[in-house]
């Protein structure tokens, strides 16, 4: 970050140890330029790095800094979402923020609460000008793309931040249940179809063994806190869960016609917390479902000494089992079909746009070069070269052109890249590039045509997704993502959307761990969603629906 006592800079160069002095010119507008000793801008960027990345020494660094002539200051966060989001705030409050927010959707991105909120502050500089004289790729994606303009674009036409654009279909029906296919097999069971088939597969892996190791240490389903589909995919038997805007957040609003409702107080939500909660009751969810994090759910699914579990609802299976495991247990798991509940309800979640919130913020921080170099990195990003470079690595080193008989994810189109397995660490920059990440794109990727392999990952995801496609009922999906609040508005709704999902998310738990009773405490339930605030929360989405409906912001 920069200080605001000197200017006096250390840094270390993408394959160098240091760098000569730096020079500062301060101009009467902005902030102060600061380039390295061979012409490069100095960029202070704030971004999300795994344990596998560094940043300084990435080969996509190298390739971005040489191309644009630019040195990054990275201050980096861990991915976890916490704490990430911990260190952005207090990079703000603190007045020490970066020239550049550079973020990852599901970790710490923006809301748009949050981008109007700067942009009004002056924090957040105004896009629009910047992407016409220089980003002539940002441009046609603005143009044609109406969604991603009505995301970008403020209530007041400025675009303070960017989100990315990534057409991930499998992340599209996020609400998948992956069940163990070998216990089914063994046990003598089909795949279930329906509620009342699912309890009765569960009681079977709970009951008979099917690891076989004489042990009763089989789970028959559990997740983690962070990326459970759990309350979703079993609900969306009963009532449509919507999936939401704000990276794991689940929405609290669906459509009923163009009116703004919540399906948390219907009586079908309820019968769905009655379903989960006597599979809880009865041993067949796992206590640590609703507590264990990532980590712990990793060591269920890699158990040395045994397969336990029988069925993790998370988007893909790569999130509880080691993927080309040497036992080849990951192969054991496919997705299962929504299930159809008691009155013949089969949905699933809708996700789209499938990337949400805010990730390229330039701050007033930055100087007129550092703004301008940063939109043309960012401009560069958005074409397929930059695409395959920043997501995947140098050409040769992390992907290769297609081969002769190379068949793409959609066998109809024609084959643009094919992604290396043996590829090195911290060679890309791989979710931090994702913004124009089409569909068109991703079906060209060359991807082998066993799908229980890690290298056919993708088209194992793209199958199995397959099955969610055809459950969704967009006519209650509320278009959220596309919708900004009245700006006045801004600091009240995002208070509203805290109590509201803690509120109801404290109640779910209750209700399905048995800590409440829900034929006897509903009604308190309901009447405490008034309380903390509800009717104005639907209230405001309703003003916003209306808005968007008619075309003005």
């Amino acid at each position: 970050m920069r200080s605001s006592v000197s200017k006096v800079v250390a840094l270390a160069a993408a394959g160098a140890l240091a760098l000569a002095a730096c020079s500062s010119d301060k101009s009467s507008k902005g902030a102060a330029n600061e380039t390295t000793s061979d012409g490069k801008v100095i960029i202070d960027t704030f971004t999300p790095a795994d344990q596998s990345t560094n940043l300084q020494t990435n080969a996509v660094t190298k390739i971005i800094s040489d191309k644009f002539k630019i040195q990054f200051r990275w201050q980096t966060t861990t991915y976890d979402a916490g704490p990430a989001k911990e260190k952005r705030q207090i990079a703000l409050a603190s007045g020490d923020y970066p020239d550049l927010f550079f973020l990852i959707p599901w970790i710490d991105a923006f809301t748009q609460a949050e981008v109007l909120k700067l942009g009004q502050q002056g924090v957040a500089v105004p896009l629009e000008d910047l992407i016409k004289q220089n980003a002539p790729n940002i441009q046609k994606v603005l143009d044609s793309n109406k969604e991603y303009k009505e995301m970008a674009t403020a209530p007041d036409g400025h675009i303070y931040a960017l989100p990315q654009w990534a057409d991930c279909f499998h992340c599209t029906y996020p609400d998948k249940l992956w069940i163990n296919s070998s216990w089914l097999k063994k046990l003598g069971l089909q795949v279930p179809k329906t509620t009342d088939d699912l309890r009765k597969v569960l009681e079977a892996f709970k009951t008979k063994d099917p690891n076989g190791n004489g042990k009763a240490d089989e789970i028959p389903m559990t997740t983690d806190v962070q990326d459970s589909s759990l309350i979703a995919y079993l609900m969306n038997a009963f009532a449509y869960d919507p999936v939401g805007a704000n990276n794991g957040v689940r929405s609290l609003l669906t459509l009923n016609g163009d009116k703004v409702v919540t399906p948390v107080t219907s009586d079908a939500w309820k019968e769905g917390l009655k379903y989960i909660h006597g599979l809880y009751k009865d041993g067949l969810i796992d206590q640590a479902a609703f507590t264990q994090n990532a980590q712990a759910l990793q060591a269920q699914g890699n158990n040395p000494k045994a397969v336990v579990l029988g069925s993790v609802p998370v988007l893909w299976p790569g999130i509880f089992v080691q993927l080309d495991s040497k036992d080849g247990r990951d192969k054991q798991y496919d997705a299962v079909p929504p299930l159809t509940g008691p009155e013949g309800k089969s949905y699933t979640g809708y996700n789209h746009p499938t990337s949400t919130g805010y990730t390229f913020m330039l701050t007033n921080k930055a100087s007129k070069e550092a703004q301008v170099a940063a939109i043309k990195m960012l401009d560069w990003i958005y074409t397929d070269e930059g695409q395959e470079i920043t997501n995947m690595g140098p050409e040769g080193v992390g992907w290769t052109k297609p081969a002769p008989g190379d068949v793409a994810l959609d066998a109809s189109t024609t084959p643009l890249y094919k992604p290396k397995q043996d590829a090195p660490k911290n060679i890309s920059w791989g979710a931090l590039g994702q913004y124009n990440n089409t569909l068109a794109y991703r079906n060209a990727q060359v991807v082998p045509k066993d799908i229980y392999t890690g290298a056919g990952l993708e088209r194992r995801l793209w199958e199995a997704t397959k099955q969610y496609e055809g459950h969704v009922d967009k006519s209650q999906w509320f278009p959220q993502s596309f919708m900004w609040p009245d700006p006045s508005l801004s600091g009240e709704i995002a208070t509203l959307q805290t109590n509201l999902n803690n509120y109801v998310n404290q109640n779910q738990l209750a209700f399905i761990t048995g800590s409440k009773n829900i034929d006897t405490d509903w009604d308190a339930y309901v009447k405490g969603l008034d309380s903390t605030g509800m009717p104005r929360y639907l209230q405001i989405n309703q003003q916003a629906y209306d808005k968007y409906k008619s075309g003005s912001k």
